[in-house]
């Protein structure tokens, strides 16, 4: 079946990245065109320094784009005021956490924030909000905690449930796996994974773990120097797309498996 309008989410258009700095323009990424679906899961890959923290960072509207258009929901990201933008847009970055000694619920109920009142007082609707994303991420047990006193892996799941909390149909993540040791790699991108199964919101987050994104994600987004490329894995697989991401004197791309091999 055919994609209507209602379930396209996150939209770009002939969209052009990078940076200006006086007179001069620094273009990190042009041509940039896709659409993210409802209810799906898409990983944003690419080498080091490539231009996917610039990506994201214009997404969310952190940086203005050099041409092109985004939309979500078919909504000009330039014409959508900030109020507007955070009930349809949450986002999870890599700053460090300014307000450690907020306890996880403290934290979590921050992202009620687009539709409490100036003084922030939570209606019943909002503590059930809150409570629920707590339950979705498995931290209820934590909600008494300071988040200094978290692993960083524990940290990162408080961060999601706080854009759970905001309610909104997508979720836009900066490396969510940083820091992480492989097993919580391989855990916060799986609970990504079970969040759009159970919501229905899109989460997009960029990553370094090409790997596990082939294996869980729904649509992958590629950025290659000349060219950023969006599919679904086994599309990529077909077309070759992962051989071109890294030179080949250290490692290769085995299409059969699906992973990234150290060369002997």
């Amino acid at each position: 079946m055919p994609l209507t309008k209602n379930n396209i989410v996150l939209k770009t258009q002939d969209l052009s990245i990078g940076y200006t700095a006086k007179k001069s323009i620094t273009t990190i990424a042009s041509n940039i065109n896709f659409e993210l679906e409802q209810g799906h899961l898409i990983g944003l890959v690419g080498a080091n320094g490539i231009g996917k923290s610039t990506l994201l960072r214009t997404l969310i509207g952190l940086q203005p784009a050099l041409s092109g258009t985004i939309q979500i929901h078919n909504n000009s990201l330039e014409t959508t005021s900030t109020l507007d933008l955070a009930k349809q847009l949450s986002i999870v970055l890599t700053e460090p956490l300014q307000s450690k000694n907020l306890t996880v619920f403290e934290l979590v109920s921050l992202g009620r924030h687009p539709y409490t009142n100036w003084i922030g007082n939570l209606t019943e609707n909002d503590l059930s909000i809150v409570n629920n994303a707590l339950q979705l991420v498995n931290i209820t047990e934590y909600k008494t905690k300071k988040c200094y006193e978290l692993s960083d892996g524990q940290l990162q799941k408080v961060m999601i449930a706080r854009a759970l909390a905001q309610d909104t149909s997508l979720i836009i993540l900066d490396e969510p796996t940083s820091h992480l040791d492989m097993y919580h790699k391989a855990y916060i991108i799986k609970l990504l994974q079970k969040l759009t199964k159970e919501t229905g919101k899109t989460i997009l987050f960029s990553s370094h773990e090409i790997d596990l994104a082939i294996q869980l994600c729904d649509t992958m987004i590629v950025m290659q120097q000349d060219n950023v490329v969006c599919d679904q894995p086994c599309q990529l697989i077909s077309n070759h797309i992962f051989e071109s991401l890294f030179p080949e004197d250290l490692i290769s791309f085995d299409a059969t498996s699906g992973r990234f091999i150290v060369s002997k």
